[in-house]
């Protein structure tokens, strides 16, 4: 009598199929929060890319505020005759404004190409997209770090003292690293699809500092502008810098929430353009 075969089922592979939400939608946190390895190693690699065979290396960090602080010193407080009615040292004035500016300015030129930077990886392996632009501000921080010290440095050379306010100097920290990533998040996704936008970034970039109150301070904006003035995001972040450290007059609080809102609109904006066309990244870039 033969044996009767008796058939054995095949082991099922496990098939996992990510696919990207459609819609409009905001930030997964959570899902960034498992990716944070990734956003850390991103950082770290924009910041040794960035210094890579460079002679001075970190101190490229203190040179350009440095330079920009000559420069405006120059052209607004001894041209301009600006530095008649400061209260404050006018060079410690304007390093002052130039710390968040230069960590705006890095932030948005890094964050508007990190995309197109990063297509090799973008069209191979899925992650959260909105980590590169993340990264490159995250790697900005390193250097306002080594300025700010800096700027502790001045203080001290021309003997003024912080007061109570610079508790909240990591209140505008986060405000200039809100408005980075919501310029930049618009910036890195349109450059995706039109490669003119780098060409546009560092010309917005100049003419952002311009209307912003680097070399300058807001008070010389008259009273009736002085909202309307507000609607540039970093007008308010930059007075609440120079209120928090040198103790200047605080900034306007009309200027001010004008600042705030104009930000957050761009943000929830910035999240949800972004998250729409992710989804086309791979295929695009």
């Amino acid at each position: 009598m033969e044996a009767e075969a008796i058939p054995v089922p095949e082991p099922s592979a496990a098939e996992t199929v990510i696919e990207p939400r459609h819609g409009w939608r905001l930030l997964d946190v959570a899902e960034i929060w498992r990716y944070r390895d990734l956003l850390f190693f991103l950082a770290w690699r924009d910041t040794k890319v960035r210094y890579k065979q460079t002679v001075l290396g970190v101190l490229w960090a203190v040179i350009q505020p440095l330079l920009l602080m000559v420069v405006l010193t120059v052209a607004f407080g001894k041209v301009g005759r600006l530095a008649e009615h400061a209260s404050v040292p006018y060079p410690l004035l304007t390093f002052c404004a130039a710390v968040p500016w230069t960590l705006f300015a890095a932030s948005l030129t890094q964050a508007g190409n990190s995309l197109v930077a990063s297509q090799n990886l973008i069209s191979k392996v899925y992650f959260p997209r909105v980590l590169v632009p993340l990264s490159s501000i995250a790697s900005a921080l390193l250097d306002f770090a080594v300025a700010l010290g800096v700027l502790g440095i001045l203080m001290a050379v021309y003997g003024v003292a912080p007061h109570w306010p610079i508790l909240l100097l990591p209140l505008f920290v986060l405000l200039v690293v809100i408005t980075s990533l919501a310029v930049g998040l618009w910036l890195s996704a349109l450059n995706v699809e039109y490669r003119d936008v780098r060409y546009v970034i560092p010309f917005l970039t100049q003419l952002w500092m311009l209307a912003s109150p680097v070399g300058y301070s807001s008070s010389e904006v008259s009273g009736a502008w002085l909202t309307l003035y507000g609607l540039n995001p970093m007008a308010g972040v930059i007075e609440g810098f120079r209120w928090a450290l040198l103790g200047t007059a605080p900034p306007a609080v009309g200027m001010m929430l004008a600042s705030t809102s104009i930000m957050v609109v761009l943000l929830v904006s910035g999240l949800l353009y972004f998250r729409r066309v992710e989804e086309t990244f791979a295929d695009v870039i």
